[in-house]
């Protein structure tokens, strides 16, 4: 109900009378007094007087409503230690396909590897459960899947130029400007569950020890809509699901790539792979040529360009 008040507000050019808007959705007028109230609450500016309701400012947050259609699949926290834990329970309680949790910040964001993931007010922070009917072999794709999604958005929203770099990270100008992970429960022939953990430095700093992020906001010389790019992946990710298996996922992933054709430092927990990145396979894996020309499967790990260990 808050959603579609907001959204016939924002329609207006000027006042929108209580008798309107309950009218317009079907409700009381001490109903429409109630959500107004509450929307004020949340930090909405909305003028009131004789001849109804104006909308003067929103405030920059993630809040369900304001995603129109996509509000019952969203769960919000401002603050939670991380959204992938909450998502775990959830999708373990069985949360349906497609739902979102959201976070204005997070004290426990983690990324690839139990690396900290820092979540500081402004950024994008969300985990997507998906429940894809896929081999457990071809889960990497949802990383690859997730990645252009997110390039695509920022590239038509933006007009900037965005790589991507193997296994999840989205650079513009060699920076990462957003991180992806994806943890999978599953058994041996089927996936039961996906948790796609994406983080966007969007509006928020980027500490200066970062030496290689940059945020939106750096790159674009002012805020950005949060509402509006998480809006928009959220929609170019259910658009990409259906073809995630696909031929064309891993061409749009290698047209986007900043990492074929260099020289790689793979890092996994058996060891270091090195060489010249040639391609990936069908399931994602990276493909390495080593110095001796061997050719070498990466399934997973921390990738560093330019370097040999």
């Amino acid at each position: 109900m808050k959603g579609r008040i907001l959204e016939l507000l924002r329609r207006s050019d000027g006042y929108t009378s209580g008798q309107a808007l309950s009218h317009s959705l079907g409700t009381s007028r001490v109903s429409i007094w109630k959500h107004i109230r509450a929307l004020k609450d949340a930090g909405y500016v909305i003028e009131a007087s004789p001849r109804g309701y104006r909308l003067i400012s929103s405030p920059d947050l993630l809040l369900p409503y304001e995603f129109p259609g996509l509000e019952h699949r969203i769960r919000y926290f401002p603050e939670i230690g991380s959204t992938m834990d909450a998502a775990r329970e959830l999708a373990r309680q069985g949360a349906d396909d497609g739902m979102v949790v959201i976070a204005e910040s997070q004290s426990r964001g983690r990324g690839r590897l139990g690396r900290e993931w820092l979540s500081p007010r402004g950024g994008i922070y969300c985990t997507i459960v998906l429940r894809p009917r896929i081999s457990p072999v071809y889960a990497p794709r949802i990383n690859l899947m997730a990645s252009i999604a997110v390039a695509t958005t920022i590239r038509c929203l933006y007009n900037i130029d965005v790589g991507l770099k193997w296994p999840n990270d989205v650079l513009i100008r060699g920076e990462k400007v957003c991180g992806i992970l994806a943890e999978m429960d599953a058994e041996l022939d089927r996936v039961n569950f996906v948790n796609l953990g994406i983080g966007i430095n969007a509006n928020a700093a980027v500490p200066q020890f970062e030496t290689r992020a940059t945020s939106l906001k750096a790159t674009v010389g002012r805020d950005i809509s949060r509402k509006e790019l998480l809006s928009e992946l959220l929609r170019e990710i259910d658009r990409r699901t259906p073809q995630l298996m696909g031929p064309e996922l891993i061409e749009q992933w290698r047209a986007l790539s900043e990492t074929l054709g260099k020289e790689v430092s793979i890092r996994t927990p058996g060891g270091v792979i090195t060489g010249q990145a040639i391609d990936i396979d069908d399931t994602g894996a990276l493909i390495i040529r080593r110095p001796d020309g061997a050719l070498t499967e990466a399934v997973a790990g921390d990738c560093i360009h330019g370097l040999r260990s």
